[in-house]
């Protein structure tokens, strides 16, 4: 006799028409097949298959569990929809016990295969039965069964569930390799955790083999002296993310029995730090764990979470979990740090020199914080929250008030005192590094300096513009204040240096062309900064002239042609630009032309200028007065330092071991040609 399936949920039928054939649904349809024989208490699950002529044949799932007992059949099979999980409460997220969804699970057949039949076999009053139900993919509504009597048999308690009239387009989705991975995901945790159980799934007769989902693991012991608890833990970290388990802790009673479960905290960090930790111990055989952790009430038998014991338990486990994990957070603060930086939370270009080694130091901190405490940053839900955290944390490094940091971080989470010494010393010692690296910045800018001075003014190197100044200059482009970027040097002309000034600040590559008959002049020296609160743009363009040759009138005119080539190329004529040429010599020429356009532009109150129309300026300048101000600039922090100026003063013996000193150090910025 065919009898109907009770249809009593709208909501799992909608689901049901809306799974269709694919190479996931088959996986995981095959997936709730066998959860269903570990939930029927079976210890083994066997899968059988095999493919002839590129079609999959014969597929047939075996278990050893206690079958279904034919009374029972119309309350199991009746309602399908109606899961006897959910009837009984749903399931128990601290229990392994069921995973399959019965009904739904028996029904996704219809994806892959034309039929199914169980063959089980049940217990029943000291004897055992066995029958048949059938399934066809045409009337999901009803099946055979109910009326049929079961025989008696002599064989084990038990399902085989066949597949019939597999869908021939299988061979495209199935791929043996990416099916075990599968299973892998699937399963790996449940049979570590019953593997003292001896439960096992075989695959065509052989034990699967999960081994290569595990990257790591370990077995020791902890002792709590005070009680004499003993524990074994076993830790395991899967190479991937297992398909529907969180990383847990399990606690098992020393016969290797499953006594609860929960997620450990260090689940959902994006660190790819995918575990399981297996606990086992007489001391679980009567522990009560529906008491929570500080609560007052007592448990009348067996322990709580409250326990000493378990509290020292959990303090060596998590002691052990941190360290193994630190690589992880190693590895995944870097990604934080380029994260922030993408995002411009962190800004790194367009910044000095010194700017940058504060820069440096935020970064570390950053990285240092998310490797003792990450939930620092997994909070963060948007930009915001991130530049509010990220800009906190750079106010109180360039401050005083470094040591408050931890003070301010114990309000955000909890830190237990090897994080708060860890956090401690990690401030110490970036500040440290900070003071360091300014340090040796300093030094190798007054080796610049002193570089610059020889090539300028030591007749013996018979240094030229090109070969020797230009090439020292290039890189050292904070000689002219700090916070500027190179945009083009040495033979480059206007068009190029559009292209390059449009890469920095739009980070767009456009292929400009300019209609001027002075495109192709070229700049010496084009640099450029950019406020970004201000959105405002200043560019200066430096024209540097052999060491030996005094400035007159015909250079200053070539400087302003600069200037008339600037106004008739638009995009360099915003409104927020503004533009400063400054024409750069060891000395004038002797008839007093650059002396008195310095004297009519001197109410203006600004040394050097010569010209000034709206927002260009131009400017002429002798080097001692360029080099005298890069002195006063680093005068505070050379009385801080007291520096050795006289190793620092190395003399260089010819003009090219001068530029390779002034280019080969830490002040200068490296060119990206």
């Amino acid at each position: 006799m065919v009898r109907n399936v009770k249809i009593t949920s709208e909501g799992i039928k909608s689901v049901l028409r809306r799974l269709k054939f694919s190479q996931k649904s088959f996986y995981k349809s095959i997936a709730e097949y066998i959860w269903n024989g570990f939930d029927a208490d079976a210890s083994t699950v066997e899968i059988f298959y095999k493919f002839q002529g590129g079609i999959l044949k014969n597929f047939r799932i075996k278990d050893n569990g206690y079958g279904i007992d034919h009374e029972d059949l119309k309350d199991k099979f009746d309602p399908f929809f109606e899961s006897e999980k959910l009837i009984n409460g749903g399931v128990d997220r601290h229990s392994s016990t069921f995973h399959g969804r019965n009904g739904v699970g028996r029904l996704t057949f219809f994806t892959f295969a034309n039929f199914v039949r169980w063959k089980t076999i049940f217990k029943k009053n000291g004897k055992k039965w066995q029958y048949e139900i059938d399934i066809s993919a045409s009337k999901l509504e009803s099946y055979s069964g109910l009326n049929s009597k079961p025989e008696e048999t002599s064989k084990n308690t038990g399902s085989e569930v066949i597949f019939d009239g597999i869908n021939k387009k299988i061979h495209e989705y199935f791929n043996e390799q990416e099916f075990m991975s599968f299973l892998m995901k699937e399963f790996c945790w449940f049979l570590e955790l019953n593997k003292g159980q001896g439960y096992r799934l075989l695959i065509n007769g052989v034990d699967f083999d999960y081994s290569a989902i595990v990257e790591d693991q370990e077995t020791f012991q902890i002792i709590h002296k005070e009680s004499g608890e003993e524990f074994s833990v076993r830790y395991l970290r899967w190479q991937e993310k297992t398909n529907d388990e969180y990383s847990k802790f399990y606690y098992l009673t020393n016969k290797e029995r499953e006594k609860y479960k929960e997620n450990t905290t260090l689940n959902n960090q994006g660190d790819h730090f995918y575990h399981s930790v297996y606990v086992s111990s007489k001391y679980f055989n009567d522990f009560n764990f529906s008491i929570k952790e500080g609560s007052e009430q007592k448990s009348l038998v067996g322990g709580s979470k409250s326990d000493p014991a378990f509290q020292y338990l959990m303090e060596e486990v998590y002691q052990f979990l941190r360290r193994k994990r630190k690589p992880f957070l190693k590895e995944y603060s870097k990604k934080l740090v380029e994260k922030f930086e993408e995002e411009k939370i962190i800004v790194v270009d367009k910044k000095s020199q010194f700017e940058l080694a504060h820069v440096r130091e935020l970064k570390e901190v950053i990285k240092g914080l998310y490797e003792t405490q990450p939930k620092i940053f997994s909070g963060l839900k948007n930009i915001e929250q991130k530049k509010t955290l990220v800009g906190f944390l750079k106010l109180l490094l360039d401050s005083d008030e470094r040591e408050k940091i931890l003070e301010i971080l114990e309000q955000i989470v909890k830190l237990d005192e090897n994080e708060r010494e860890e956090l401690r010393q990690l401030l110490k010692v970036t500040k440290l590094s900070r003071i360091i690296q300014t340090i040796n910045l300093v030094k190798d800018r007054f080796i610049v300096i002193n570089q610059l001075k020889q090539i300028l003014f030591d007749k013996e190197l018979k240094a030229n513009e090109i070969d020797h100044l230009q090439k020292a200059v290039e890189p050292n482009t904070w000689i002219f204040g700090e916070q500027y970027t190179l945009i083009a040097a040495a033979e480059d002309d206007f068009e190029k240096a559009l292209r390059a000034h449009i890469h920095l600040l739009e980070d767009k590559d456009l292929k400009i062309k300019i209609d001027h008959p002075d495109k192709k002049k070229q700049v010496d020296i084009f640099i450029c900064r950019q406020e970004e609160r201000q959105g405002h743009v200043h560019n200066v363009i430096v024209e540097l002239k052999h060491p030996q040759k005094n400035l007159g009138e015909s250079n200053l005119s070539q400087v302003k042609r600069y200037l008339r080539t600037i106004l008739q190329i638009p995009r360099f004529n915003a409104n927020n630009y503004t533009w400063e040429f400054i024409l750069v010599g060891t000395k004038f020429d002797t008839t007093g032309y650059i002396e008195g356009e310095i004297e009519n532009n001197k109410k203006k109150g600004e040394d050097g200028l010569v010209y000034h129309l709206n927002n260009y300026k131009v400017y002429v300048k002798k080097w001692s007065d360029i080099l005298i101000d890069c002195n006063l600039r680093h005068k505070f922090i050379d009385k801080k330092l007291q520096l050795d100026k006289d190793k620092i003063a190395k003399q260089a013996k010819t003009a090219d071991e001068a530029v390779e000193n002034a280019t080969n150090n830490s002040a200068a910025e490296k060119i990206s040609k």
